[in-house]
């Protein structure tokens, strides 16, 4: 069950190719962590689509998703895969919702410390307050276009399925465009976010749980 939630969840949180080239570390740390913390304060809400791109150790083909992705301060989340076939995974504070052809579920996060962490990792990513997240270590490199944030978990629930998470940020307008996702399984789940609308109207019915 853990597996499966954390899987879900790491759509939200991806290839090494664009990890290493042409990223050297960020020229100022201090200078980036502001604007960063400023524009992550400043997103109230976010609306957007995506395409998840899972490369799984055991086949040669990457397993390509498509759907609608929201989110809301405080910790609302919901993400909409429309193809292959639909899922849904909504995030309320502090309780899941997973739906799909055989499954019609909530749980709880309260009281669990790993499903704390996972909640915790999908708000700061989409919203960009990873740097203060102490459940892991974080290197900040850049190039011309984009900052690249590589997490490295040093929470011990968390080494146990993570390798590593990857944040690419747009430097025009400092939102996160791809999250890169490294199982310690070998497989690696990638989410580039398009045509994003940043603190628009939505209601929160959107993240209801029923």
């Amino acid at each position: 069950m853990y597996k499966w939630i954390i899987v879900a969840c790491c759509a939200l949180l991806s290839q090494q190719a664009f990890a290493q080239k042409g990223f050297a570390p960020v020229s100022d740390l201090d200078r980036f962590r502001g604007q960063f913390t400023a524009a992550a304060r400043a997103t109230q809400t976010i609306k957007s689509d995506f395409v998840q791109e899972k490369n799984l150790s055991m086949l040669s083909e990457k397993v390509v998703s498509k759907g609608k992705f929201w989110f809301k301060k405080e910790n609302k989340v919901r993400m909409e895969y429309a193809s292959p076939t639909y899922y849904l995974m909504v995030i309320n504070g502090k309780t899941f919702r997973i739906r799909d052809a055989r499954t019609d579920k909530n749980i709880s996060v309260g009281g669990n410390k790993l499903f704390e962490q996972i909640s915790q990792i999908t708000a700061d990513c989409v919203q960009g307050n990873v740097l203060g997240n102490r459940d892991f270590s974080t290197k900040v490199l850049e190039n011309a276009q984009y900052y690249l944030l590589q997490m490295t978990p040093v929470s011990k629930n968390l080494r146990d399925f993570f390798s590593g998470i990857e944040l690419l940020v747009d430097k025009k307008d400092l939102a996160v465009v791809k999250i890169t996702m490294h199982e310690r399984s070998g497989d690696d789940t990638m989410i580039s976010f398009t045509n994003r609308e940043m603190n628009i109207p939505l209601a929160d019915e959107v993240f209801a749980l029923k």
